[in-house]
């Protein structure tokens, strides 16, 4: 089962800085092939098909663990894309033509089937696909894949961090540049422990160095790039069987910690009123506050 609380997992900054164009390339990094909702529904249906996983249980814990802290990243880079898309139009009257400044946006999907909002798609509009789901059932193959899977993820986090400056952007890439090289290191190691090779050798493809990204580089600083976490109150610990050691890139040792880390308040998404979203005019407000107190037989 899944708990979810009311937070996400960084601040991320509150900008007036309106750039639909950096919003389409975030997209890639959400419904893309190496994006976030393709990490989670890979380790999404590897955990919910694990074979053995009694006898596999270091492993079974593992891809459970890093498949719940998907689920926060992709609620991560949605945000990211909302920030980049907020200001991009502004009220008029209908005749006035106010979506006019967007008709030649390079993903114009975020404004005509929605409120200028994250979709489910790639940089192009192309919605993400469960074709992207790869879950052969043998564990070192799925393993293998995960691991190239991650580092893909990462050069497209690179390129994207390379093209916006957007500080929303750039501040939710370099978070989640460290995390996934968390995961790059996470699944290296669980390589090892089942068939003996070193993987992480074959680090750097890309270089995990994040020294290069300022945003990146003030988490690793706090040692966020060491820590794996449960994502349980109770359940798999035995992540410690494979998360042990040191890092690779700078040594430190690695720690498994139990729980989430702390989370932060979800950004507020004002009224898009020339998108007609949500919808409710202070009219309409009044009376639904009306209804909800006689519901709640609130005087």
């Amino acid at each position: 089962m899944f708990k979810r609380m009311d937070e996400i997992l960084i601040e991320i900054p509150d900008v007036e800085k309106p750039d639909p164009n950096a919003a389409a390339a975030v997209q890639e990094l959400l419904g893309g092939k190496f994006g976030e909702m393709s990490t989670l529904n890979n380790y999404l249906y590897q955990s919910f098909n694990f074979r053995s996983k009694e006898k596999l249980k270091p492993f079974y814990d593992l891809v459970m663990s890093i498949t719940a802290e998907e689920l926060g990243h992709v609620e991560l880079v949605s945000h990211a894309i909302n920030k980049c898309l907020r200001g991009s139009t502004q009220y008029k009257e209908p005749d006035a033509t106010p979506l006019g400044s967007v008709k030649d946006a390079r993903l114009s999907y975020h404004f005509l089937a929605g409120a200028q909002g994250a979709m489910p798609f790639d940089s192009t509009g192309n919605p993400w696909t469960g074709a992207n789901v790869f879950n052969s059932g043998n564990l070192v193959e799925d393993l293998l894949h995960n691991f190239f899977l991650e580092v893909g993820a990462r050069t497209h986090k690179m390129k994207v961090y390379e093209m916006t400056d957007h500080p929303s952007a750039r501040a939710v890439i370099g978070y989640l540049l460290v995390r996934g090289g968390v995961h790059v290191v996470a699944y290296a190691k669980a390589l090892e422990v089942a068939t003996g090779v070193n993987v992480t050798k074959l680090i750097p493809i890309p270089s995990l160095n994040n020294k290069a990204f300022n945003e990146a580089r003030k988490y690793e600083e706090k040692g966020v790039h060491t820590k794996l976490y449960t994502w349980s109150d109770k359940d798999f610990n035995a992540i410690d069987q494979i998360w042990k050691g040191t890092n690779p890139e700078d040594g430190l040792p690695l720690e498994v910690i139990k729980g989430v880390p702390k989370g932060y308040a979800i950004p507020e998404a004002p009224a898009v009123d020339e998108e007609f979203a949500p919808g409710i005019s202070p009219e309409d407000f009044k009376e639904i506050a009306n209804r909800l107190k006689m519901a709640g037989n609130i005087t």
